[in-house]
Order: structure tokens, then sequence, then C-alpha cells
């Protein structure tokens, strides 16, 4: 039970060090504050809180993920390799792709509600 905790602990510290250390993490909390402000302005249903909490928790999951990979891939090499420049590339790229189905998902939630 010990370890169970423990993971509890290290996942905590991981978190913890994206949301004070990287960058991108910092922008989409950003983000993610000025849309929950725009919900609770608008009256979002339940469903549509639903909706929002987990888009904010999924593209801030994949910016956690992509600085994983980052990391995994400065440590195995320090020189220039093709791979290690498309794994970086293809977790930035998994990101975006979210980032903007996110966007358009924001899009199809609160342009009904500002045209009203």
């Amino acid at each position: 039970m010990k370890t169970f905790f423990k993971a509890f602990t290290y996942a905590w510290m991981g978190i913890v060090h994206g949301t004070t250390r990287e960058r991108n993490v910092k922008f989409h909390l950003i983000a993610a504050m000025i849309v929950l402000a725009a919900g609770w302005m608008t009256g979002l249903s339940q469903l549509e809180w639903i909706i929002i909490i987990a888009v904010i928790g999924l593209v801030i999951a994949m910016e956690f993920l992509n600085a994983a990979v980052e990391r995994v891939v400065d440590l195995v090499t320090q020189e220039v390799h093709p791979l290690a420049k498309q794994a970086k590339d293809l977790a930035a790229g998994a990101v975006l792709v979210f980032s903007i189905a996110s966007a358009i998902i924001g899009i199809i939630i609160f342009l009904p509600k500002w045209l009203m």
C-alpha cells in the first residue's frame, strides 16, 4: 500500500513541475481559466461543463506527455538525430491537433450562446 500512495506523490511532483516550469502548460492553464470564466458567465449546461472540463484536462495531459517525450529523447541522445526530431515533432503535433480540436469544440459550445 505504501508504494501505491508513493505513486501519487510522484504524479503530484510531475503536475507541479509541469505547471510551474513548462511554458506551454502555463499558456494552456491561462486559456483554461478564460474558458472556465466564459463558461460561468454564459451558464453552460451540465453536459457542456463535462465536455469543457474533459477537453481542458486532455489538453494539459497531452502537454505533460509531450514534455515527457522531449525529456526521454534528450536523455537518450544529445546529438541532433532525424528520429529524435521526428519523435519530438510528432508529440508536439499531437498536442497541436488536439488543441485545434478543442478550440473547435469551444466554438461549437460558446458561439451559439454569444450570438443570442
